[in-house]
C-alpha cells in the first residue's frame, strides 16, 4: 500500500471554488481501480487549508491516478491559478501492507 498525504491552500477568496473543486476530484478518484481511500479534509478554522488523505493499492495504482483525465483537469488545470499545493509526503505503513 501506498499512501499519500497532501496539504493544499486555496488562493484568497477561492476557498469555495477548491472545495468543490475537491469535491469532484475525491468522487471520481474513489471510483479508481487502485484507490483505495481519498478524503478530503477543510482546516477547522482556516477555510483556505485543505488536507487530503490517499491510500493507493500500490506504486502503479498512484501513477494510474496522477495520469487519470479526472486528476489532469482537477488537480492539475482547475487549482492551477486558484490553489497552491504546499507540501505531498508519501508514506508506507509499517506492516508492510
Amino acid at each position: 500500500m501506498v499512501v499519500l498525504a497532501v496539504t493544499w491552500i486555496a488562493k484568497p477568496s477561492h476557498e469555495a471554488q477548491v472545495a468543490e473543486i475537491f469535491a469532484k476530484l475525491q468522487a471520481a478518484s474513489r471510483q479508481e481501480p487502485g484507490c483505495l481511500m481519498y478524503i478530503v479534509h477543510r482546516h477547522r478554522t482556516d477555510a483556505r487549508h485543505f488536507f487530503i488523505y490517499e491510500q493507493y493499492r500500490d506504486d502503479a495504482a498512484l501513477q494510474a491516478h496522477r495520469d487519470s483525465p479526472h486528476f489532469q483537469q482537477y488537480a492539475i488545470k482547475a487549482l492551477e491559478d486558484i490553489g497552491e499545493r504546499e507540501e505531498g509526503e508519501l508514506y508506507s505503513p509499517l506492516t508492510g501492507d
